[in-house]
């Protein structure tokens, strides 16, 4: 990997030191300051230009490798105002990509256009900003569990610029004092984590110093290579936005197995390279927070309110590694009047644009707002359409203006306004649907519960179902009726085992006479109720087994009074058991058989 780099950096040498220079402008003092501190890498340059030429400069060129140039995320230039990162405001320079004649082929130029022409002999200070990513590479790429992360950074100790530099200095800032290794060039020093390359003076134009620097970088290398922000706003009162990430560990990738129990027992010792916890900043007076993946809501999360902003940490299911992955959403509400307002009879919505979560990169960003019509003031370009969503109670959809940024980094978090027209009238559609729709069910059941749903009385099936009704409550009567007779049948045979322990003839005699008395009743009350199932129709399949029923009782009764009556005569005569049952055995066996049929008889017609 060092062999390729150094062949890389030879080549552009070579491929710069021929090429012309634009000479109108001067750069009499040059200060770069880069900050290694994460994985992105920041570059604040504050350079001092002056005009030797005869004609008004309107531009300052700034040239870039190309393979610098690919990682660009964000590029910004301003007035100085002191040291310090420069950020997107009113008072920054228009900055954009130009392609000069006569300039190598490897070099990436941009335009910073000036407010108010540079005339002969003046001069300014401005403050470059650049912001790259996936720049660090990891050295060695792949790493076990116990080492720590090496990654190293290339750059050029001179300043590339297409103008002659007069005086030019450079300090490193590394986030640990372990450095492996780095380029010595003349007037180099080290001082802890810092790294100072200069001063150095008279540099040509498009003059390069390759410098590369191997050292110890811990820090969470986080890439969300794909982060999707939905914003739905509700003029009820309610903004909802939900963020879907695909995070990786862009770092060195871990090898060989993982070990919990070493990670517990000595996290910043065996799992130096990995982070576990993120955290989000939200805006202020946020509410009904929730953080969750695939599998179902994740625990492991803390927010901390206040009046100026909301923390939110989070903790993935398990650490993250070089090379592993995790997917999880986060979702939140957040009062309507801090970001909706109205300017001259136009609602606007003013919000963040990046990713809440510290120091994350993001390869690809889409934001997604719910109710817009059309974008306005983005300081970087984007990709944009429009998309139709339907949520609850949505007849024609809802307008959604999609847009789509690579290469994201924090300092694109800046606040955009979203103008759209909104009849306050259309607030009352869901409300009059839920209405309507209940008014109607309401007015449904109340036709339901009195209108008159029963088949026609004189219809030839209502009068079936009525036949066979009766038909139904005829044969229950038959069956009580078999039923009562039997339990008749079950007293004459009690009486007989109490004449058999009393010998008392009258008694038995008694109980006998009062059963024949009770079956004659029944009799009486079963013939009518044969006589018309024997007329219904309805009952021509069933009847057959009724009069077999009816028949197999009588039958049962007459054999049961010969019973009866044997052993009364039997008991007259003083007649010994062994000859009563002698007697009577013939009856008993036939009066066992017939009370089998009769139950087999009442069991099948109750399941018909």
């Amino acid at each position: 990997m060092k062999t390729g780099m150094r062949l890389d950096l030879f080549l552009f040498t070579i491929s710069i030191l021929w090429a012309p220079a634009l000479s109108d402008l001067v750069l009499s003092k040059v200060e770069r300051r880069i900050d290694l501190t994460s994985q992105i890498v920041r570059i604040t340059s504050t350079i001092k230009v002056e005009n030797t030429g005869s004609d008004v400069v309107s531009e300052v060129l700034l040239a870039f490798p190309d393979n610098q140039a690919n990682h660009l995320a964000y590029l910004a230039a301003a007035l100085n105002e002191g040291k310090g990162k420069v950020k997107a405001s009113a008072s920054s320079f228009q900055v954009e990509v130009v392609h000069p004649k006569d300039m190598p082929s490897s070099l990436t130029f941009y335009s910073v256009s000036l407010p108010k022409g540079l005339g002969k002999g003046e001069s300014l200070t401005l403050d470059i900003f650049a912001v790259y990513t996936h720049t660090l590479q990891p050295f060695p790429e792949k790493i076990a569990q116990s080492e720590i992360q090496l990654v190293l950074f290339q750059e050029s100790a001179h300043f590339l610029s297409p103008y002659a530099v007069k005086v030019q200095s450079l300090s490193i800032k590394l986030p640990d004092a372990r450095i492996e290794s780095y380029t010595r060039t003349e007037n180099t020093k080290i001082h802890g984590s810092e790294i100072k390359y200069g001063p150095y003076e008279n540099l040509a134009p498009l003059s390069y110093s390759p410098i590369v620097v191997h050292f110890e970088s811990n820090q969470p290398f986080a890439v969300a290579q794909e982060l999707v922000r939905e914003i739905e706003i509700s003029h009820w009162g309610n903004v909802q936005v939900t963020e879907h990430y695909n995070l990786v560990h862009d770092g060195a990738q871990s090898k060989g197995e993982f070990s919990r129990l070493d990670y517990q027992a000595r996290p910043y010792a065996r799992g130096a390279s990995a982070f576990r916890r993120l955290v989000a900043k939200l805006p202020p007076r946020v509410h009904s927070v929730y953080y969750r993946d695939e599998i179902g809501n994740i625990s492991t999360s803390n927010l901390w309110g206040g009046s100026k902003k909301t923390e939110l940490e989070i903790e993935p299911r398990y650490p993250m590694f070089g090379g592993w992955r995790t997917a999880f959403t986060i979702g939140y509400s957040l009062p309507l009047r801090d970001f909706l307002f109205v300017l001259d009879g136009k609602r606007f919505l003013n919000f963040s644009f990046g990713c809440p979560i510290n120091e994350v990169v993001i390869d690809t960003l889409i934001v997604r707002r719910v109710l817009e019509i059309f974008l306005l003031l983005f300081h970087f370009l984007l990709k944009q359409w429009q998309e139709i969503k339907f949520s609850h109670l949505d007849v024609v959809g809802r307008p959604v203006v999609v847009v789509e940024k690579n290469n994201v980094v924090p300092e694109h978090n800046q606040h955009f306004q979203v103008y759209y027209n909104f009849s306050s009238l259309s607030m009352l559609t869901e409300p009059l649907m839920l209405i309507s729709g209940f008014f109607f069910l309401f007015v449904a059941c109340i036709v339901y519960m009195h209108a008159d749903l029963s088949i026609s009385k004189s219809s030839a099936s209502y009068l079936a179902k009525l036949q066979w009704e009766e038909v139904q409550a005829t044969i229950q009567r038959v069956q009580n009726i078999i039923n009562r007779c039997l339990t008749i049948h079950d007293k004459l045979e009690a009486s007989l085992r109490d004449l058999s322990r009393t010998g008392d003839v009258q008694a038995c005699k008694a109980a006998r006479k009062s059963a024949d008395s009770l079956l004659k009743e029944m009799s009486k009350e079963l013939k009518p109720l044969v006589v018309f199932l024997q007329s219904s129709p309805q009952a021509a399949q069933i009847l057959p087994k009724v009069e077999e029923l009816v028949a197999r009782e009588r039958e049962l009764q007459e054999r049961l009074m010969l019973k009866h009556s044997t052993v009364v005569d039997c008991y007259e005569k003083k007649s010994v058991g062994r000859e009563i049952e002698n007697r009577v055995a013939s009856h008993q066996q036939k009066i066992t058989a017939i009370r089998q049929e009769v139950d087999d008889l009442l069991e099948f017609i109750e399941e018909i």
